[in-house]
């Protein structure tokens, strides 16, 4: 029962993921001018094979005799190394396009995923590329074979059945084992790959998440331990990628065994057919010209199946991304339902009996906050970790589900706005440091702002001892911050914040593991940068607290 509720999922799956990748390739395409180019490809083997078998009957005439044969064989193989390079270039161009447009789509399906969503940021930069770039063999190659498939071997096999019915008959009866021999390997091949396919995005995700935290990883000394695990991951990887090799090398035998077999049976009947040896009678006898005309196209019959085959692991690999990629986005926010006019003022901001649970937590993170914050005001909000003073905050920016209760904008519903961010500034935890310069980094706010209003916020946020010992705004800083300190990031942060133009200031924990006297200028700077906005602000400090208009205790954690 169990294993039918599993094929049952499985094929419910390979639905969606083909659904997911026709949508994909009507976003950008090519593929059907490059399988018209294949096919003409096809039609320039019957004119090469004409022109060979011509030029061989011609040999007895003379030079002048065979000259036009060579000719169309020359033109004949031209034309299909034109026809293969455009194809290639025709279909490399469309999954370009294609690959272009899904990466922009999954890059903000990531930035705008729906708030409590379990994915990492290894994993989404792995949807981003890697997942992603499995779909430009499946553009580019798969889809162009398929429909040269379907069409190339009934050309060539007219062909040849208009020179000798009987090697027609001959290679019909072989594409039979050859067709459920692709079956077979690519139903054996499919959950090998798929497999494959999702230990690689395990094995990026883990090492993208690793590289992430490890200054963490460094400081703990875990550095063995999470070795250990990327080499496990590695191999697994290992060992799948040997079972999608051994499927492969096993179904390219089969599959060559039949082709040559094929061209065997024919080139047997040909010749026995010129020598009059053959042990039946037979409507027609060759002559020279035909027999070496259906001899040199026998192997065009299985070409495009054998291109086929060589790019289906392209389709296992595109089909295992795109559920991967569907799920990235369908995990993204849907979009405000109304976009509001904001003014230059700050909107009131109500809380009426709000409640936060993230997916999988058994408990709420926040549960029943009512609050109102009014134009101007100074909010605090305090309490023990795991209160949800950092919730709260992430809630206005959308990053934190509402599961119970609303919040009021300005008299507008939060769930209809989906987040206030356009008209906030916002200062976190752990600020982001870019390698750049200090201008640079605080810059991010606002590119557009002048150098004066940079060094402008950069004096009000108090860093003008730290620019002045660096060298000024052009000092170059790596990721890491080229040895800045927990109060000089912080104030890069509040100086990012002051540049952004907005009427409302939200800051989590911006005064955090600093020595009292760090502090003490923090929370100077924050009370002017607060000044004319409206501010939420959570912490643990009492004397950041007391720059509050209203502090609000939201007591021991959900």
């Amino acid at each position: 029962m169990d294993s039918i509720i599993e094929r049952d999922v499985s094929k419910q799956r390979a639905r969606a993921s083909k659904a997911y990748l026709k949508a994909v390739v009507a976003d950008g395409g090519g593929a059907r001018v490059s399988a018209t180019l294949l096919l003409l490809d096809s039609v320039a083997a019957i004119g090469f094979a004409a022109g060979l078998a011509g030029g061989v009957v011609a040999v007895p005439a003379g030079v002048a005799a065979m000259l036009p044969w060579v000719m169309l064989a020359l033109a004949s193989a031209v034309g299909r190394g034109a026809c293969a390079m455009l194809a290639a270039r025709v279909g490399a161009s469309g999954a370009y396009r294609a690959k272009t447009r899904l990466r922009r789509r999954i890059v903000e399906a990531a930035l705008h995923r729906t708030p409590g969503s379990d994915a990492t940021t290894g994993t989404l930069m792995t949807a981003a590329v890697d997942e992603v770039d499995a779909i430009d063999g499946y553009v580019a190659r798969f889809l162009p074979a398929r429909m040269a498939a379907s069409i190339a071997p009934l050309i060539v096999l007219a062909a040849t059945a208009i020179a000798s019915p009987i090697a027609a008959t001959i290679l019909m009866a072989t594409f039979l084992p050859f067709l459920a021999a692709m079956i077979l390997a690519g139903g054996a091949a499919a959950d090998a790959s798929r497999r494959q396919f999702t230990a690689l995005a395990r094995l990026s995700g883990l090492f993208a998440d690793r590289i992430g935290a490890l200054p963490i990883i460094l400081a703990f000394r875990a550095e063995e331990r999470e070795a250990a695990a990327l080499a496990e991951a590695s191999e697994d990887l290992a060992r799948r990628t040997m079972r999608v090799l051994r499927v492969a090398f096993l179904s390219s035998g089969a599959l060559e065994f039949f082709a040559a077999l094929s061209v065997a049976l024919v080139a047997v009947y040909a010749g026995f057919n010129l020598l009059g040896l053959l042990p039946f009678a037979v409507p027609k006898t060759l002559d020279l010209g035909r027999a070496f005309f259906v001899l040199a196209l026998a192997p065009e019959f299985y070409a495009p199946m054998r291109r086929l085959a060589a790019a289906y692991h392209d389709r296992q690999a595109a089909e295992t991304a795109a559920e991967r990629l569907a799920a990235v986005e369908a995990a993204k926010v849907v979009p405000p339902l109304i976009t509001p006019r904001w003014s230059e003022a700050a909107p009131t901001i109500g809380f009426e009996s709000v409640s936060i649970r993230y997916a999988g937590q058994d408990r709420a993170a926040v549960s029943g906050v009512s609050l109102e914050v009014r134009p101007g005001m100074i909010v605090v909000l305090v309490g023990p970790s795991g209160s949800g003073k950092t919730s709260l905050l992430h809630l206005l920016l959308g990053l934190a589900p509402l599961s119970e209760g609303r919040v009021l904008i300005g008299g507008v519903d939060l769930a209809a706005i989906g987040s206030i961010a356009p008209i906030t500034a916002w200062m976190g935890q752990s600020p982001l440091i870019l390698p750049g310069t200090i201008g640079g980094n605080i810059a991010l706010a606002d590119p557009s702002a002048a150098v004066e209003r940079i060094a402008e916020v950069a004096r009000i946020a108090g860093l003008s001892p730290m620019l002045l010992a660096r060298g000024g705004l052009g000092a170059a800083i790596d990721a890491r911050g080229s040895g800045l300190s927990g109060g000089e990031r912080r104030r890069i942060a509040l100086a990012r914040a002051l540049l952004k133009p907005a009427p409302v200031l939200l800051l989590d924990e911006p005064t955090a593991h600093l020595d009292i006297e760090s502090e003490v200028r923090l929370v100077e700077a924050i009370k002017r940068a607060c000044a004319g906005r409206t501010t939420i602000i959570a912490t643990h400090s009492a004397r950041l607290a007391a720059i509050a208009d209203v502090v609000i205790h939201l007591g021991a954690p959900a």
